[in-house]
Order: C-alpha cells, then sequence, then structure tokens
C-alpha cells in the first residue's frame, strides 16, 4: 500500500472544494499563483483547479519553494496514517524521523537503525514522499520552532537550539522561508494575554508556574472515543510513573536529552496536552510519542467503515464510533509490563511493576502531582537479583531474559522494529506464547492488525455476540476485519464492564 494519494488530482481537488478536514496530513495543495501551500480544509475560498498542485508531504511543499499558508497552519495538520499501519521501509523511517533520529544521529544513523544504505533510504523517500530525510527533518524543525516561538518567552537563540538547529543564522532563514516570517514577527503577530485558537495543531501560551512547562493542543482525525484509550491508560497506571489527576493522565517521559512530565486530557475537538521538559531540545520527540501512544494519527472512518461490514462488530461500531488503540511511549517498558501482566490481575501486574519502579527506576520531580519516578531501563532491571522477583520460576526466567537480551541489545523493539521480525525474536524467547506477542504488537509495536484469540476477554466477548469462541474459529472470521483487527479488539474488549473501557471520573 502505498500514499499516492496526491497523484489523484480529481479527489484532490473534491476534497479540498468540500474543505474535508477528514484529509490534513494526507496530501496538502500548493497553490501556484500565490506559492502557498495549505491543508485540504483550509477555511480561504479554494483557488481554481488549474491553479491547484499537489504534494504528499509538507516537506516537498518547502522544497519546491512554497510557503505555508498563515490561515489554515498545514504544518500543523495531524501526521498520515500510514506511517502507523505499515511496516515497510519509507513508513518504519518516518516513525524514526518523527522521534528525531536525523537531528540526533544524522542520515547514516537513520540508515543503520534501518540496515539499508543512506543512498536507498533517500532515494525511497524522495520517490514517495518528494522529499529526502533531511529535508522531512527540516520540516519537522521548523514546526517545533514555530511551537517555541509562539509558546514561550525564550530567546531566539536558545529556541534555534532546541529546535535542532546548528546555528541563529539557519534557524531564521529556515523560518523565514518556510513562514515567510521572521521570528520575532511571529511571536509578534500572537495576542499574549489569551490562548491561540486557530488551526487544529494550534498552540496555547504557557503558563507562569512550573519552569519549562508547555501548553499544546494536539489534533486528530474525529471522532476520536476517549472511553477506551483513556480508560485502559488510567485502569493499568504503574503507580509513580503514571496517574489520572483533575481529568488528565498523566506519565514521565525518558527522552533523549533529559526526562519529561505529560498531561494529556481530552476534548472534543483536540487532546490538550501539557509538557514539562527538563530539555527543550525533547519538544519534537516527546509530542511524537504522545501521538503514538494515544493513535492520534489513525484515520478512523476509514477503520470504522471496515468494521461495520461484520453484522455483529455494526452495533458496536455505531453506538461507540472512533475506539483508538491505546499504546506505549516506550516499547521496552511495554514489553516488560506484558510480561509482569501474564495470567495475573491487573491490579497484580500494576503492583509487581511499582516496586521494580520504587527500587529501580529514576526519581524524578513533580510539583504538580504525584509522579515519583521513570520507568526502569532495562539494563537496570537486567541488575537485580532474580529471587528478589514476587512471580513463579518460569515467569521469573521469562523476566530475566527479555530485559537481559533488551539490555545488550540482542532484542531491540522500537519505531522502526520490523513487525514479522520482532514477532519472531519474541516468540523465539522463553515463557512468550501466542497472547504476550500479539499484545505487544499491537500495544508497542503498533500493528493495526494485530489480533488476540487467546485473550480472555475476547474470547467472552465472542461467545456472548455469538461468534466462534474458539482461537482457531475466531481468527477465520476476524479475517474479514483486516488490516483493522486491533481496532475490533478494542470494540469487543468494550462489551465488558471491566475499568479499561470506562473514562474515569
Amino acid at each position: 500500500m502505498r500514499n499516492a494519494m496526491h497523484t489523484d488530482t480529481e479527489h484532490c481537488v473534491r476534497a479540498v472544494r468540500s474543505k474535508d478536514a477528514r484529509f490534513d496530513g494526507w496530501f496538502f495543495t500548493a497553490v501556484l499563483t500565490t506559492r502557498i501551500y495549505c491543508r485540504p480544509s483550509c477555511p480561504v475560498v479554494p483557488p481554481k483547479p488549474e491553479n491547484m498542485t499537489f504534494y504528499p508531504s509538507a516537506a516537498a511543499c518547502q522544497q519546491a519553494g512554497f510557503r505555508a499558508c498563515k490561515r489554515c497552519r498545514p504544518d500543523t495538520s495531524p501526521g498520515s496514517p500510514e506511517w502507523n499501519q505499515r511496516a515497510d521501509l519509507v513508513a518504519r523511517a518516518m516513525r524514526l524521523i518523527g522521534d528525531g533520529i536525523v537531528d540526533r544521529e544524522g542520515v547514516p544513523g537513520l540508515a543503520a537503525r534501518l540496515g539499508y544504505s543512506t543512498r536507498q533510504i533517500e532515494r525511497q523517500l524522495l520517490a514517495e514522499l518528494g522529499a529526502g530525510p533531511l529535508a522531512l527533518a527540516r520540516a519537522q524543525r521548523a514546526q517545533t520552532a514555530r511551537l517555541l516561538v509562539e509558546t514561550t518567552a525564550l530567546p531566539m537563540a536558545e529556541i534555534a537550539f532546541a529546535a535542532g538547529f546548528a546555528s541563529i543564522r539557519t534557524f531564521n532563514d529556515t523560518v523565514r522561508e518556510v513562514f515567510a516570517l521572521s521570528p520575532s514577527e511571529l511571536r509578534a503577530r500572537l495576542p499574549r494575554t489569551r490562548a491561540q485558537t486557530g488551526g487544529g495543531g494550534t498552540t496555547v501560551s504557557a503558563p507562569a508556574g512550573t519552569p519549562g512547562a508547555l501548553n499544546l493542543r494536539l489534533p486528530f482525525r474525529a471522532p476520536l472515543n476517549p472511553d477506551n484509550l483513556f480508560g485502559h491508560l488510567a485502569a493499568t497506571a504503574v503507580p509513580g510513573v503514571e496517574e489520572w489527576r483533575d481529568g488528565a493522565y498523566r506519565r514521565t517521559l525518558r527522552l533523549p536529552y533529559g526526562h519529561g512530565i505529560a498531561a494529556l486530557t481530552p476534548k472534543p475537538d483536540h487532546i490538550a496536552c501539557r509538557l514539562t521538559l527538563s530539555d527543550l531540545r525533547d519538544l519534537p520527540v516527546a509530542i511524537s510519542r504522545c501521538r503514538r501512544m494515544l493513535d492520534l494519527d489513525a484515520d478512523p472512518v476509514a477503520v470504522d467503515e471496515q468494521l461495520r461490514t461484520d453484522p455483529v462488530l455494526a452495533p458496536l461500531v455505531a453506538k461507540a464510533p472512533g475506539r483508538r488503540v491505546p499504546r506505549t511511549v516506550d516499547e521496552a517498558e511495554f514489553a516488560v509490563r506484558a510480561v509482569l501482566g501474564q495470567q495475573v490481575s491487573t491490579t497484580a501486574a500494576r503492583t509487581h511493576a511499582a516496586r521494580l519502579v520504587t527500587a529501580y527506576g529514576d526519581p524524578v520531580d513533580d510539583p504538580e502531582g504525584g509522579l515519583t519516578h521513570l520507568f526502569p531501563t532495562p539494563r537496570a532491571l537486567a541488575a537485580l537479583d532474580p529471587e528478589s522477583l514476587a512471580m513463579p520460576r518460569t515467569r521469573r526466567a521469562t523476566f530475566t531474559t527479555l530485559v537481559a537480551q533488551l539490555a545488550d541489545g540482542t532484542l531491540h523493539l522500537g519505531v522502526e522494529s520490523d513487525w514479522p521480525e520482532a514477532r519472531a525474536r519474541l516468540l523465539a524467547l522463553p515463557g512468550f506464547g501466542p497472547w504476550t506477542v500479539d499484545v505487544i504488537a499491537m500495544r508497542a509495536l503498533g500493528d493495526p492488525d494485530a489480533f488476540l484469540p487467546t485473550d480472555l476477554g475476547i474470547r467472552r466477548a465472542a461467545q456472548e455476540l455469538g461468534l466462534p469462541s474458539t482461537p482457531a474459529a475466531l481468527t477465520a472470521r476476524a479475517a474479514a476485519w483486516r488490516p483493522w483487527r486491533a481496532y475490533a479488539v478494542q470494540y469487543l474488549w468494550a462489551t465488558d464492564g471491566h475499568p479499561i473501557n470506562f473514562l474515569p471520573v
């Protein structure tokens, strides 16, 4: 599957004329007469079709010499759902670029993580997205710079380096080229006494109080049902690392340059995100990981349309459309927690994890809540005494093998993981059966087609709904739900009264 929507001119023109926000992030409209590019839902009067051309990415528009529209702010569109639903080279590269790898390790580092040459990476990205990895990373730096200019009172020099620019001159030139305004002009345009309420990704001013705190709006494609998404994260929260407080899911973040705390609150048309960072260079990575955890780049209309074709799932989708898959900010952390949750209750899994956090996690300060630690690294967990683990000997062996392989690099789980390869490596570990591997694939690796036919909750829901309840028969029936079986899991789980299915009060 390839994102070639920008080549279908007739389809793109119809989307622009209807101002259909569903297609924001799928493609970008460049206006030949004004040399400005927009999102499909831009509120201005659409240009004549002969004056429009279409690109697959904001970076491609910028590389072709177009400037971002000041009305619709296309650089703040939700990301293309393609990158989270695909497992090919381009999608894995895009997930890594979103995680800041090019800024930290350069294109050679990106290529090394993917196992390809830099020339192969550049050729494939250019062919599909109209821009290479450097241009894509530059577009992300420009967006980060804009966030910091508009949401903080930081000096421009500090913003330049926090956003990843090598020099102040490059920062000034890039911002002027992309937004047709200097950094100072961008800041001067904004009222300082009220929140900005522009396009879907518009940010709001950082309030006084906690140093390094930023308030942002994270856009998504509607509809979004927050019940199981935030319910799952809150019900399984590890004390000290996660909490539900004042209507927000809060958790600590281990980031490339430091650490942070994210507070995420569901709103009707966006997710309110408050980030407190020890190093502002981590801003784009923190945003990317929060979006990924909440599955905000999903296309719920496409998912629900497919699942509605099943007469058993159709009423569940109609009742609460837009369910997302709750994911994670740290793939290795989730794998450890999946092992801790094998054949025990949610409460017991949280208790096990909390003990490890207290003993081996790095302490953090949280003046706004009750968070106390970062989740322990695999290296820290690999050093513990196995006899200290209050679990059966076989699960203890599973745990110690997993953390040892994560610590020494034998097993790597990340946004760039090749899904089939990661599954095979996990299945080869002692104590890893289909359920553990599939739940890691679904929630850590982000596979939208991961399925849990052996899960007790799924089998119980299937039986109550009149679906086949044996794993083999249910898997055969679920073939019609592909490639969105992970979303079908959320709808099936939601038939139960477990706390994971309800927004905390």
